[in-house]
């Protein structure tokens, strides 16, 4: 058994440890009030626009179809791998990182891939294997749209001047608190909706400007807000992902304090009953 110094020791530093996952559970949560405002306001938004897209693009005819929904040989893919700057999160950034390098050695072992990692975590481990064309870590200390649109405009350009042929986003989408999705989503080429689904929910309507010119002008922004989405996703899973961690790092670090408190109570009650033996043995022995 451990001596009475050593056990103040160790209930003294599982009491520190107690005392930051509960400050860093309180930060998320606080952080997370405002992230899933924010993403559960917008996804309703971003998934009608992304559907009519889809379906405005599927009604053109072939010469007149967009150049993000250019379906050619694919034979470079870049994989945007989004995931944290910081730790503590459970498996939040560990998923994202398996998911990516499955996609590389299954789904695209036969093609050229690279990766644009959103994320020191991701980052540091990725960049080790595979090639990083760039990282934007720099991207949630102030995460807007006017940022984000820099990093899905520059995805745009790629595509349309041959770079990628495919490009994939990989992400934890938000769900709730304690539960996150991670999430393979084709940012580009837009995929295309079936026809038998396109003859069942189109209507006779008319356009004003024409379709091409609604399809041309909403396309570029329905990415660059697929994009945002996607990161608004992320966000919101970190924050809620390290709320439970450190929930539940907080409840184990009590358990634990708690239970050395009986131990160090033990070992005190036995070091007395000691001493108090001790003391009425010497008296004895005096006396005989």
């Amino acid at each position: 058994m451990a001596n009475l110094k050593e056990l103040r020791g160790r209930i003294k530093s599982v009491s520190s440890t107690m005392q930051i996952t509960s400050a860093m559970k309180m930060v998320s949560a606080a952080k997370l009030s405002k992230a899933q405002d924010a993403i559960q306001s917008m996804r309703p938004y971003s998934e009608k626009l992304t559907d009519l897209l889809q379906s405005l693009s599927a009604s053109l005819e072939g010469d007149q179809a967009s150049l993000y929904s250019e379906q050619r040989e694919i034979k470079n893919v870049l994989i945007v791998s989004i995931a944290s700057n910081r730790g503590l999160a459970g498996a939040f950034n560990s998923n994202i990182i398996k998911t990516s390098k499955r996609l590389v050695e299954e789904k695209y072992s036969d093609k050229k891939v690279s990766f644009l990692t959103i994320g020191k975590k991701v980052d540091d481990i990725v960049a080790k294997q595979y090639a990083v064309v760039r990282n934007n870590n720099e991207i949630f200390d102030d995460l807007s749209f006017a940022n984000a649109e820099v990093i899905a405009q520059q995805l745009m350009d790629d595509f349309t001047t041959g770079t990628y042929d495919k490009i994939v986003i990989v992400y934890n989408q938000f769900v709730n608190a304690a539960t996150q999705k991670v999430t393979e989503e084709q940012f580009l080429p837009i995929e295309e909706v079936e026809t038998e689904e396109v003859a069942n929910t189109s209507l006779d309507y008319i356009f004003e400007p024409s379709k091409e010119e609604i399809v041309e002008q909403l396309i570029p922004k329905s990415l660059k807000v697929q994009f945002f989405k996607a990161l608004s996703d992320s966000f919101a899973s970190e924050h809620g992902a390290r709320m439970t961690a450190m929930h539940k790092a907080t409840d184990n670090a009590t358990e634990l304090r708690d239970s050395l408190k009986l131990v160090y109570n033990k070992a005190r009650q036995a070091s007395i009953t000691n001493e108090i033996l001790e003391i009425v043995g010497g008296a004895e022995a005096l006396n005989n």
